[in-house]
């Protein structure tokens, strides 16, 4: 039974060092998070499921107010935990490019591709199980999205994350536990 599956990468958040689940939305990812809404209400979605972090939510919370239902928040869905030192924007790229070639490295108290997609993955086949022939909404973030994406098909990996924006929208068609399909449904022209 076909199951589509609509990855929401959050809208853009203001970095603070900190404040990681309780970020919001700039002035810009407010905008883009209400072209979501407009771009998604008139889908058919059965369930909007997120990230407990508040980007994640924001995103959404539109969308959801527009259908009517509630978002079900799942910690397992949270953003990836990096290090416990902080790393200069000079070291991220590098330390990205290792963890994609390397999926059991990790930095310092961080959390590798490896454990990052178990966790998420185990997220993503119990939504597929529980919304069997259903459309699902899923507030996620960018190395999450990847890496569920990755565990279905290996060509979504670095470079597509680079790629993709905040907002983003992907569209996955997934026959059981087969992906099939995917489509973007955010324009590239988008804010």
């Amino acid at each position: 039974m076909k199951t589509i599956v609509y990855m929401v990468r959050h809208a853009e958040s203001p970095y603070n060092e900190g404040t990681e689940r309780t970020r919001g939305l700039t002035a810009a990812g407010q905008v883009n998070a209400a072209k979501v809404t407009e771009i998604l209400k008139n889908e058919g979605i059965h369930k909007i499921i997120s990230s407990p972090y508040a980007r994640a939510v924001l995103t959404l919370q539109g969308l959801a107010t527009a259908l009517a239902i509630d978002i079900q928040t799942v910690e397992d869905l949270r953003e990836r935990h990096f290090s416990n030192e902080l790393i200069a924007d000079e070291d991220f790229g590098a330390a990205e490019k290792r963890m994609f070639a390397d999926p059991d490295y990790a930095l310092p108290g961080g959390e590798s591709n490896r454990s990052c997609q178990s966790r998420v993955v185990g997220v993503l086949k119990q939504i597929l199980v529980d919304g069997r022939g259903k459309k699902i909404a899923i507030g996620t973030h960018g190395h999450v999205m990847t890496l569920m994406m990755n565990y279905f098909d290996s060509s979504y990996g670095l470079n597509f994350m680079y790629q993709t924006k905040k907002p983003d929208i992907y569209q996955l068609h997934f026959d059981e536990m087969s992906l099939e399909k995917v489509i973007r449904c955010w324009e590239s022209n988008e804010i």
